[in-house]
C-alpha cells in the first residue's frame, strides 16, 4: 500500500512539473476577435483582398473612405491634372476622409489595405494614419497592384510614422489563402 501511494505521489509531482514547464500559451488577437481590416479601394480590387483578409482571421472590416469618391477621371495617373495625380505629386496633401476617426479601442491588430499610386501608398492612407491612435496596435500593411512590390510603401510608412509598430506586409497579387495564412502566421496571427 505504501508502495502504492509514493507511485501515485510521484505521478502526480510529475504531471504538475510537466504542467508547469510547458509552454504558456499566448494570446492570438485573430483567435480572440480584435482584428480591424481597414481598406482604401477606388475600384473593389482592395476591397476583394480586405475581405479575404478579414474571412480568414475573424476580422472587422472598415473602409477608409475618402469625403468625395474617386471618379475615372480622378484616376487617370496619365493626366497630370487628375486628382489622384495631384494628390501623389504632393505628399503633404492629405485628402479628407468621410469619417475621419475609427473606434480602435478594442482592437489590437490593424492591418490597413490600399492600391499600389505611384510605387506607394495613396496620400489618404497617411489621412487615416493620423486621424487614428495606432499606438499599442499591431499595425499590418496590404497592397494591390498590377506589378509593383510592396517594399517603398512599407519603407514610408516605418520612415513617416516610426512609433507605430508595424508588422510585415503583404503584396496581394495572386496569393492563394494558404500565402495569405503565411503570411499572417510569420507575424505571430496563426
Amino acid at each position: 500500500m505504501r508502495k502504492l501511494t509514493l507511485i501515485i505521489s510521484a505521478i502526480a509531482v510529475m504531471t504538475g512539473l510537466l504542467i508547469s514547464c510547458s509552454p504558456k500559451k499566448q494570446e492570438n488577437p485573430v483567435q480572440n476577435g480584435k482584428v480591424l481590416v481597414c481598406y482604401f479601394s477606388a475600384t473593389g480590387t482592395t476591397e476583394k483582398a480586405a475581405q479575404r483578409i478579414a474571412d480568414l482571421t475573424g476580422g472587422t472590416l472598415h473602409n477608409i473612405a475618402p469625403e468625395v469618391a474617386y471618379t475615372d477621371s480622378d484616376l487617370d495617373w496619365r493626366d497630370s491634372l487628375s486628382r489622384s495625380y495631384v494628390e501623389m505629386h504632393n505628399r503633404d496633401f492629405r485628402p479628407a476622409l468621410k469619417d475621419s476617426v475609427t473606434d480602435m479601442t478594442d482592437y489590437s491588430v490593424v492591418f490597413i489595405g490600399y492600391p499600389n499610386w505611384w510605387n506607394t501608398h495613396p496620400t489618404i492612407i497617411n489621412t487615416f494614419i493620423e486621424a487614428n491612435d495606432l499606438q499599442g496596435k499591431t499595425v499590418i500593411p496590404f497592397m494591390t497592384s498590377g506589378g509593383s512590390n510592396i517594399i517603398n510603401s512599407e519603407n514610408e510608412l516605418h520612415e513617416a510614422y516610426p512609433s507605430i509598430k508595424w508588422a510585415k506586409g503583404l503584396l496581394m497579387n495572386n496569393v492563394s489563402d494558404d500565402d495569405i495564412k503565411d503570411w499572417l502566421k510569420g507575424n505571430g496571427l496563426r
